[in-house]
């Protein structure tokens, strides 16, 4: 039989994501970030091709985000609310760890498992952000699937995307519990 690590199996029966607008100062330090990054990038990765990494983001990188939100989504036809709320996001926010999607060419993993990888990563940064304490919600919406603000607010290159971005610091509230997914409705038990 193996031995449980019932901590850990804890912390995840019951980990909750926390909404990026309650999360305040004090955020993670550089030194904080670095092992939550390093528990990150222990995530699945066949091939060991690394097909993503991390860009950290401050106060004055958020702001410029904000900025080109404000510039492009006209651009793109969206309303005055939806472009208010996603800049006040950016605007409102201390700290955010932009998990980046970066395939290569390889002959043995599809580019499809890469891409679950880097949503791993994300999983993983979220994961390792509240374990140690900080607050931590995983968001993305249309501005990181925009090519202009991807390319001038979140500085990606060719070829690459947004996974996810990490919002961290300290929560503000313990936000409720909320309804989880319903087992019998979502598995299916093949031969077990």
């Amino acid at each position: 039989m193996p031995t449980p690590n019932s901590a850990v199996m804890d912390f995840l029966l019951t980990r909750r994501s926390r909404p990026a607008k309650t999360l305040v100062a004090p955020y993670p330090t550089r030194e904080d970030l670095t092992d939550i990054l390093t528990a990150a990038a222990r995530t699945p990765d066949h091939g060991k091709l690394e097909p993503w990494r991390f860009i950290v983001m401050g106060k004055e990188a958020l702001a410029r985000v904000a900025g080109e939100i404000a510039t492009q989504g006209p651009k793109l036809g969206y309303d005055a609310d939806a472009i208010a709320k996603q800049t006040s996001t950016y605007e409102n926010a201390g700290l955010a760890v932009v998990v980046v999607s970066a395939p290569v060419d390889s002959p043995k993993v599809p580019q499809i498992e890469q891409i679950y990888s880097a949503g791993a990563a994300c999983l993983a940064l979220v994961n390792a952000a509240l374990a140690s304490g900080w607050g931590a919600n995983w968001l993305s919406g249309w501005p990181s699937h925009d090519p202009d603000i991807c390319t001038r607010g979140f500085g990606l290159n060719p070829g690459e995307k947004i996974a996810g971005i990490i919002h961290l610091g300290t929560e503000r509230a313990a936000p409720p519990e909320r309804p989880r997914p319903d087992l019998d409705q979502i598995t299916t038990w093949d031969g077990v």
